[in-house]
C-alpha cells in the first residue's frame, strides 16, 4: 500500500504539468487568435470612423503605446502578484477589451479604445511567457517554440474565421464572438493553472522585487543580445506582414487572392517551424538553431524579394518562415532564465519594438528605392541575428540544468 501512494505522489506532479502545459498552450492560441480577429477588421472598423489613412494610422499607434507601456512593468507586475494570476487576469481583460474598439466612431476615440486594448495585449505577452519559461525549467525540456506554434495557429486561426464572417457580420457582433472564446479558454485554462502551481526554479534572479531590473541589466550583455536577436525577428515579421502582399501584387502582378497567399505562406511555414522547435533544439542545441535559422531566413527574404515571379517568391516567404519560426521564442526562453519576469519583459520590449520598426522603415526605403530593394534590406536584420547568436551566444550553446524547483506559488 505504501508503495503504491508513493506511485501515485510521484505521478500526479507530470500528470500536472501535461495538463499545465495544454492549459498554457490554449492561452498563447486564444491570445494570437483575439489579436487576428482584432485585425481582419481594421477596414470595416476605418469606414465605420470615417477615418482617413493618417488619422487611422495614429489610432493604430495606441495599440502600440499601450502594449510597450505594460510590457515594461508587467516583469515587476508578475512578481507582485504572481505570473500565473496575472496571466488569468489578463486574459480576462483583453478579452472584454476587444468589445470596445468596434464601439468607436471617430479616429481619437478609437485610439483611446486601442490604447487599453494594447495595454492587456501586451500584459498578457509577458505573463504568459514568464509561466511559460518556469514550465521550461519544470519539464527540463526547451518547450518554448510549442507555446508560440500555439499562438501561430490561433492567429491563422483567427484570420480565417475572421475572413469567413466579416461579410456576414458587423464588428461588433464579430468581436463578441471572439471575446465569449477568450472568457471560455480563461475560465477552462485559469483554473488549472491556478489550481496546481508550476514548480518555480528557487534560484530564479527575477523574483526579487528590490534587484530584478538590475539583474537583468548585470547580465546586460546577454540579455540585451538576446533582445537583439528578438528585434531582428520581429523587425521581419512586421514588415512582411505589412508589405509582402503589396509586393507580390505590385512587382510580380499577383491577383488579390494570390498576393494574400505570400503572408499566408510564411505565417503557416512559422507554426509548423515552431511545432519542430523542441525537437531541434534537443538535437542540435541552442546556438545552432538559432543560426541556421536566421540564415535561412536571410536566404529565403532575398529570394522572395529578388524572384522573378510569383511561386518562387511565395517560396521564399515560406522559407523565411521556417529560418524565423524559432528565434523569438528561443530568445525570450533564455532571457527567462537568465533574469526571470524581467528578462522577458525586456527581451519581448524589443522584440515588439522591431515589430514597430519595420513596416515604417521598409517604407520609406521603397519611397527611395523601390520596395524590392526595401524587402532585401530584411536579409541583413536576419545575418545580423546569425553573428550575434554565433559569436555571442556560441558559449552557451546547450541549455543548462535548472537548479532544483521548489513548488511555492509565483
Amino acid at each position: 500500500m505504501r508503495v503504491t501512494s508513493k506511485i501515485a505522489r510521484t505521478d500526479t506532479p507530470g500528470a500536472s504539468l501535461r495538463g499545465q502545459r495544454v492549459a498554457l498552450s490554449a492561452v498563447f492560441a486564444i491570445h494570437g487568435f483575439m489579436y487576428a480577429s482584432w485585425a481582419v477588421r481594421v477596414p470595416a472598423i476605418k469606414q465605420q470612423t470615417g477615418a482617413a489613412a493618417a488619422a487611422l494610422g495614429l489610432a493604430l499607434l495606441g495599440l502600440s503605446a499601450g502594449a510597450v507601456a505594460t510590457m515594461l512593468i508587467a516583469g515587476a507586475l508578475c512578481r507582485r502578484f504572481g505570473s500565473r494570476q496575472l496571466t488569468v487576469l489578463s486574459c480576462a481583460l483583453l478579452s472584454l477589451t476587444l468589445l470596445i474598439p468596434p464601439l468607436a466612431h471617430t479616429a481619437f476615440t478609437l485610439g483611446l479604445t486601442l490604447l487599453v486594448f494594447g495595454a492587456a495585449y501586451g500584459c498578457l505577452n509577458v505573463a504568459m511567457n514568464s509561466v511559460a519559461v518556469d514550465m521550461v525549467a519544470a519539464m527540463d525540456r526547451p518547450v518554448m517554440p510549442a507555446f508560440h506554434a500555439a499562438w501561430s495557429f490561433g492567429g491563422l486561426a483567427g484570420a480565417g474565421a475572421g475572413g469567413l464572417i466579416a461579410a456576414r457580420l458587423s464588428p461588433l457582433p464579430h468581436l463578441a464572438l471572439s471575446c465569449l472564446a477568450g472568457l471560455a479558454v480563461t475560465v477552462i485554462a485559469g483554473r488549472i493553472l491556478l489550481a496546481h502551481p508550476v514548480p518555480v526554479a528557487s534560484q530564479d534572479p527575477g523574483r526579487s522585487p528590490a534587484t530584478a531590473w538590475g539583474r537583468a541589466l548585470s547580465t546586460g550583455r546577454l540579455v540585451g543580445v538576446l533582445g537583439l536577436i528578438a528585434l531582428c525577428a520581429a523587425y521581419d515579421e512586421g514588415a512582411i506582414g505589412d508589405w509582402g502582399a503589396l509586393h507580390l501584387r505590385q512587382d510580380l502582378g499577383a491577383g488579390a487572392g494570390l498576393a494574400a497567399a505570400g503572408y499566408a505562406a510564411f505565417a503557416l511555414a512559422e507554426a509548423i517551424g515552431r511545432l519542430s522547435g523542441t525537437a531541434l533544439l534537443e538535437r542540435h542545441g541552442r546556438t545552432r538553431v538559432l543560426v541556421s535559422g536566421a540564415l535561412t531566413a536571410c536566404g529565403g527574404v532575398l529570394v522572395a524579394a529578388l524572384a522573378p515571379d510569383v511561386w518562387l517568391a511565395l517560396a521564399g516567404f515560406a522559407a523565411t518562415g521556417l529560418g524565423l519560426a524559432n528565434l523569438f521564442p528561443v530568445a525570450v526562453a533564455r532571457a527567462g532564465q537568465l533574469a526571470g519576469s524581467a528578462g522577458v519583459a525586456l527581451t519581448s520590449t524589443l522584440g515588439y519594438g522591431g515589430f514597430l520598426l519595420g513596416p515604417p522603415a521598409i517604407g520609406l526605403a521603397a519611397s527611395d528605392f523601390g520596395l524590392r530593394a526595401g524587402l532585401t534590406t530584411l536579409s541583413f536584420l536576419a545575418f545580423v541575428a546569425a553573428v550575434i547568436a554565433l559569436f555571442f551566444l556560441g558559449g552557451t550553446n546547450q541549455p543548462p540544468r535548472p537548479p532544483a524547483c521548489d513548488t511555492s506559488r509565483r
